[in-house]
């Protein structure tokens, strides 16, 4: 019961605000490593998150820092489905998490499950 309250959790706060946007090669040119990658951010910093495809996802932070995670493989429907869920003991959201794409019917059927990267530091990224 925990696990699930959990996964609604970052559902609502995930889900409102991820939108699946897949950038023009012009404006992937313009986005730039800005410092070191880290293995967590803190999952009360993040303000939004935009699917870019099916292995990239944006989180944008309340601090106007912007955080790309590469998944080291595709996660099958994460890009047309725009949202995705996880559940987490700690306050922060890590490479070592799982995500789970969430299918958008009635009670958002559980999809693929995958790893997370390091998250990017990033310069340019377009909301």
């Amino acid at each position: 019961m925990k696990l699930r309250l959990s996964i609604l959790v970052a559902i609502a706060a995930l889900t409102a605000t991820a939108d699946a946007r897949p950038l023009k090669p012009e404006q992937e040119a313009l986005i730039k490593p800005d410092g070191k990658a880290v293995s967590c951010i803190p999952i009360n910093q993040i303000r939004s998150s935009r699917v870019r495809d099916d292995s990239t996802i944006d989180f944008y932070m309340n601090n106007r820092k912007v955080y790309r995670n590469k998944l080291p493989m595709s996660c099958p429907s994460l890009g047309f489905q725009e949202r995705f869920g996880y559940a987490t003991s700690i306050s922060q959201l890590c490479s070592t998490d799982i995500i789970t794409v969430l299918f958008s019917n009635p009670n958002f059927m559980p999809g693929a499950s995958c790893g997370l990267g390091q998250f990017q530091p990033v310069t340019g990224a377009p909301k």
